[in-house]
């Protein structure tokens, strides 16, 4: 990736420090904390020159256009690579839980389901309507998984194992702990990225490309921080709307990307109604499941059950640098004694790490859990200086 010379900035009104660390955390712990994984669930697309170049904008513009993008209702399909380093776990689904619409496995099945989004390639369809309709299809061998959001009904499927998850969202609810279309998009990880800019960041504009058809600015990331193991974030950025149309996350001396999703096909024309009216089909077991409510799932009330006692991560160093440390007491959402990460941990001083060519986890042996696009060896320090 060798941006030209359009123009050059360095972003210097942001604030510094702590709060720019915290934005920036807000992606780095994917693989300590499995949730946000759902952010990145699809991608390959092919950029090229643009038939039309779009008008040219300096970065700084580019920037404000993709910050100021709402797209209200769409359909996409959207494809996701990575290339971390990791071995390939997708034909572990289902071994230890991890599909949409199993509810029963914990821990051990958000694990199953962030390392095998990490790994290999991945499809799916989103389809946004009204504020309270949405649908994601994501398409394996010869099944599809679907989580489906029609104003208060919320139905996870799984067609391989034939199962279904029923919820109704009723006032006082929490809401449901499943993927959404929008925060599965390249435009959720854009943000994330685009929200983390500091003065850190050196913010370029290269050739624009051509992703799912739609004319882009090719909007470019690059940490000043000679420490962190990403080299450069690209984002495509839709010169109508402003829409992020994809995402490529470069380790620190390598031309491919360690991670890509974008759009293949989108159509901003707002979907059937029809998609959102979901009926399992004949032979699904159905099972009925109520959601807590917020003051239980500790989302809306200071007064849940020891939420006065319950350990909150804490954020070191700042920027690109930054690494987040998940008490002991903690639960990360997954457990370094799970079956399926033995294939991917290795034994260092002080614990077991998962090392990937953008982000090191390291479990210690007092159990803490500390995650960051850095080495291991920044991990083990900050571990010991605690």
């Amino acid at each position: 990736m060798h941006p030209c010379d359009w123009s050059v900035v360095r972003l210097s009104n942001k604030e510094e420090g702590p709060s720019v660390a915290r934005r920036f955390t807000r992606w780095i712990p994917a693989v300590a904390a499995p949730v946000v994984v759902g952010l990145v669930v699809a991608g390959g697309f092919v950029a090229s020159s643009a038939s039309a170049d779009p008008v040219q904008k300096s970065p700084q513009e580019v920037l404000e256009l993709a910050l100021s993008s709402k797209v209200d209702a769409f359909s996409a399909t959207i494809e996701q690579s990575s290339n971390l380093g990791l071995p390939d776990l997708s034909g572990l689904t289902g071994q230890a839980g991890g599909a949409t619409g199993d509810t029963s496995g914990g821990s051990t099945d958000d694990a199953t389901s962030a390392l095998e989004l990490l790994t290999g390639s991945h499809t799916a369809r989103i389809y946004v309507g009204r504020a309270t309709q949405s649908r994601v299809q994501i398409l394996d061998d010869m099944a599809e998984r679907d989580a489906i959001r029609n104003g208060s009904d919320v139905w996870l499927y799984d067609s391989k194992k034939a199962t279904a998850v029923h919820s109704v969202i009723t006032a006082g609810a929490a809401d449901p702990a499943t993927p959404t279309a929008e925060s599965l998009t390249p435009s959720e990880l854009a943000t994330r990225f685009l929200d983390s800019v500091d003065p850190g960041t050196t913010v370029t504009t290269s050739d624009p490309v051509t992703v799912a058809g739609r004319s882009a600015y090719d909007l470019v990331l690059t940490p000043d921080s000679s420490s962190t193991l990403v080299g450069s974030v690209a984002i495509a950025v839709d010169a109508d709307t402003g829409m992020p149309l994809s995402v490529d996350v470069y380790a620190r001396g390598t031309t491919d990307p360690a991670f890509h999703v974008a759009y293949s096909a989108l159509s901003l024309d707002a979907p059937s109604a029809d998609l959102f009216a979901f009926t399992p089909p004949a032979g699904t077991d159905v099972t009925e499941k109520t959601l807590p409510s917020r003051d239980i799932a500790g989302s809306a009330t200071p007064t849940a059950p020891d939420a006065s006692t319950q350990p909150k991560p804490t954020v070191t160093g700042t920027g690109w640098d930054s690494i987040v440390e998940l008490p002991a007491a903690t639960d990360p959402g997954i457990s370094s004694e799970s079956s399926l990460l033995d294939q991917v941990l290795s034994p260092v001083d002080g614990g077991r790490a998962l090392q990937s060519s953008l982000v090191s986890v390291l479990f210690t042996d007092d159990g803490r859990v500390l995650a960051g696009a850095v080495s291991i060896e920044s991990l083990q320090a900050a571990a010991a200086a605690k």
